[in-house]
């Protein structure tokens, strides 16, 4: 008789759940999980180098547990490209943002208490929210993927949440929300509760609108949370950070592990932070390479989210993970998330793309023989 999970104590509400994950396989082209395709510049490589061999010299004391210096300089970077003013007391950082939203829930959720987010949109928000013990609400959105306001509205008057998350630009969608959207909705959540909101800004770089930074002015119960894997090119770093009111910072503080972030994180964040100008322009690529996708895409005659994010949701398909198996055999890898008719493809070099426009070329012309 074979020992299992269902074997173990597990809490009830991670029983029959699956861990986030996107297939890792071994294609020419992955397009499948929101990546930079832009090795880091040889420049970049070096600095994280020298700093990262500063650090070790140090490694038999614990890191900066505040980590000071990267919060200022990420304080300075929302700064200068937000236009809104930020300091080192508005700034938090942790391991990717998946662990700034668990410090979230952890403060501001936890037994007892709910979380609502409009889906379909990023996964591990209600991930999270189940393994920190919040209950979790799946809040309305159109047809066309954009949030049901006064249906939303209605869902925190209704439930009553203690975190509400917008994912703006959406993932997997790819559209961006309005900043009366979000106003909306914290009227709406203030009222209610009041309760936190998290605006999450992954891709906000690859928007063609503007941060909602400047929403924070006046509201300390707002918070937005960004990361350096995408628009830096640094997956591999895992460093997330949020701006928020400097209350919001002591309370996360609350919750976080002694010294959660290394002093080699520390160190690479921040070779990084000197080299944005460089980094700013791979994202300048990326978005010319995503509008093409856009524009290929429905010439070829596929229906497509319009995009602010690094990626495009395309469809739609009867069968859409007969469809991914399709572009799959073709040697590019693209991402089935479960919407129903819809798969997501990340903007990859100009070569890639080429491949996967190929690809889903060969997929319509063999649908339609």
């Amino acid at each position: 008789m074979t020992f299992g999970i269902d074997d173990l104590p597990v809490r009830d509400e991670l029983r029959g759940k699956s861990p986030y994950g996107a297939p890792q396989l071994d294609v020419p082209v992955r397009l499948n999980t929101n990546e930079n395709p832009y090795p880091l510049p040889d420049a970049l490589v070096e600095r994280i180098a020298e700093r990262v061999r500063e650090a070790a010299r140090d490694l038999n004391r614990y890191p900066d547990r505040d980590a000071v210096e990267l919060r200022t300089k990420l304080a300075e970077y929302l700064t200068n490209t937000s236009g809104h003013p930020l300091d080192v007391r508005n700034v938090w950082a942790a391991n990717g943002s998946n662990e700034v939203i668990q410090q979230l829930l952890q403060t501001f959720g936890g037994p007892g208490r709910t979380a609502i987010g409009f889906e379909p949109s990023y996964s591990m928000h209600g991930l999270i929210a189940r393994g920190t013990g919040t209950g979790w609400i799946s809040g309305p959105r159109h047809e066309d993927f954009t949030i049901d306001v006064p249906a939303a509205k209605k869902a925190i008057a209704g439930h009553r949440p203690d975190v509400v998350f917008v994912t703006t630009p959406n993932n997997p969608t790819g559209n961006a929300v309005p900043a009366e959207t979000v106003l909306a909705l914290y009227e709406a959540a203030q009222a209610a509760k009041p309760s936190m909101v998290v605006v999450d800004e992954a891709y906000i770089e690859f928007s063609h609108g503007a941060s909602l930074l400047p929403l924070l002015d006046g509201r300390p119960n707002l918070v937005v949370s960004r990361t350096m894997s995408k628009a830096f090119g640094a997956a591999g770093l895992r460093l997330g950070y949020l701006a928020a009111h400097p209350a919001v910072v002591d309370a996360v503080q609350l919750v976080r592990l002694p010294y959660h972030l290394s002093a080699v994180t520390q160190a690479t964040a921040l070779a990084a932070l000197e080299h944005t100008d460089t980094l700013l322009k791979y994202v300048e690529q990326l978005k010319t390479e995503r509008d093409r996708l856009v524009a290929e895409l429905r010439a070829i005659g596929y229906e497509v989210t319009e995009s602010d994010a690094n990626f495009v949701q395309f469809g739609r398909f009867t069968d859409s993970h007969a469809t991914w198996r399709k572009i799959l055999d073709r040697g590019v890898l693209v991402r089935d998330n479960g919407v129903p008719g819809w798969l997501r493809v990340t903007a990859g070099t100009p070569e890639e793309n080429d491949a996967f426009l190929d690809a889903v070329r060969e997929v319509k012309k063999e649908q339609h023989t």
